[in-house]
């Protein structure tokens, strides 16, 4: 390949230029919504041909598909980032909260992931995915770490003896995107501040209801949120 001066650019390898292809989609989501997302809208984006959306991945559904993966590579990256604390209420509030800033920073990005775009279609596998080239591995690996959080709620012995960190953690996550989702749509502006009036509240109740004190929970938040400011 060569330049208009006539000097060559180097040739990339498969996962160079898919790397260069997913961030460009990304940047598109952010700066034009899904609608603007065509292999050749994408590829000059990305300083590349348009056949190197299909040469590399097949076409625009696998590209999706590696943006979505990237998009939970990113959302596991905000869980692991967000201020961890013995206390693993405050701990899994504050995975909460920065779902919900990952989310407000690429809301086309997150409905793209969880399938509420138009061009939404992941689905993750149902099992865990053993290696690192698994579709599902991403998407995975970021539950896995809110369920090791529920694990620890669950030693704490501050809920029911009989909940399971797999039991817990898909009502946190369900609770959590319901939300999010909401909010994203602009439903919830309503609220001053959602996060105190609608999110707090919500998961005291979750977490009062698998068994916790009321007074501990809301404490617990409480601290979530002053982490993350």
């Amino acid at each position: 390949m060569a330049k208009a001066n006539g000097t060559a650019t180097p040739r990339l390898d498969r996962e160079q230029a898919v790397a260069q292809l997913v961030s460009a989609t990304i940047a598109l989501l952010a700066d034009k919504g899904p609608g603007e997302i065509k292999a050749r809208s994408v590829a000059e984006a990305a300083g590349l041909s348009t056949i190197a959306v299909y040469h590399h991945l097949g076409g625009l559904p696998e590209l999706l598909e590696a943006v979505t993966e990237q998009g939970f590579k990113e959302l596991g990256s905000a869980f692991r980032a967000a201020p961890d604390n013995a206390d693993p209420v405050t701990a899994l509030f504050s995975m909460a909260l920065a779902s919900r800033l990952f989310a407000q920073a690429n809301p086309h990005l997150y409905d793209l992931m969880f399938g509420l775009s138009t061009r939404g279609s992941y689905r993750p596998l149902g099992k865990p995915a053993t290696s690192s080239g698994g579709r599902a591995s991403n998407f995975q690996m970021a539950y896995l770490h809110l369920v090791d959080g529920c694990g620890r709620l669950v030693a704490s012995e501050r809920v029911r003896s009989d909940e399971t960190p797999e039991m817990i953690a898909p009502q946190l996550w369900s609770a959590v995107h319901g939300f999010v989702a909401l909010e994203l749509g602009g439903h919830l502006a309503q609220f001053d501040d959602p996060v105190k009036q609608v999110l707090q509240p919500m998961m005291v109740n979750v977490v009062v209801g698998l068994g916790d004190e009321r007074k501990a929970a809301v404490a617990s938040h409480d601290a979530a949120i002053e982490a993350m400011r």
